[in-house]
């Protein structure tokens, strides 16, 4: 549903330093920006922007609004809560598991040094959507060919039968022999009338 989200923040330089680092234990990186003013974070598109309002005024958080990222692991989970404090954030909720959520949810919550709330997620299916995508495109480049085999080999027997088919009449070995064993006739006639000239003489 989402394409990216964008969050306020005071100063676009020191926040991309928190975010670096915090979004870097989730595996996520920098991929844009436009420094003074913005910088966005993802895996290779921009799906996660800090910047300057655009009224030019003191950036805000909202309340009841949090972000949150998906972990791929417990243990990128825990780093991501242990660098965000370290780096100035305000804890929010120690990395756990959260049944009422969902009995396999495990997150850590913080709020950031400009107030925004952030979350880490981890849940079995957690994956970022542009690896699922990469995986579906290797996984069909893989099958083609197989599946180009496996048409090739069904198509070859109705071809060799079809090639088979067009050959004229006249090339078949079974023609010569026929049109062969058509040429004795006359002299067999020959050799009847002889036998019968033969009787009539000896009467």
């Amino acid at each position: 549903m989402l394409h990216h989200v964008s969050v306020g923040v005071r100063d676009v330089e020191r926040a991309a330093e928190f975010y670096d680092a915090v979004l870097g234990a989730l595996g996520y990186k920098r991929v844009m920006e436009f420094l003074p003013h913005a910088v966005a974070y993802g895996d290779i598109a921009p799906e996660f922007w800090v910047q300057l309002p655009h009224n030019q005024q003191v950036a805000t958080a909202g309340n009841g609004v949090h972000i949150s990222f998906i972990a791929r692991t417990k243990d990128a989970v825990d780093a991501f809560h242990a660098k965000a404090v370290e780096l100035g954030a305000q804890d929010a909720g120690a990395p756990g598991p959260r049944p009422d959520y969902s009995p396999d949810y495990y997150g850590a919550f913080v709020f950031d040094i400009d107030g925004n709330k952030l979350e880490a997620t981890l849940l079995p299916q957690s994956e970022p959507a542009t690896k699922k995508v990469k995986r579906a495109v290797k996984k069909a480049k893989k099958a083609t060919p197989a599946k180009k085999s496996a048409v090739a080999k069904k198509a070859a027997p109705v071809k060799k039968a079809a090639k088979k088919a067009a050959q004229p009449v006249a090339k078949k070995p079974i023609a010569k022999k026929a049109v062969k064993k058509a040429k004795p006739a006359p002299a067999k006639k020959k050799a009847a009338k002889k036998k019968v000239a033969k009787k009539g003489k000896k009467k």
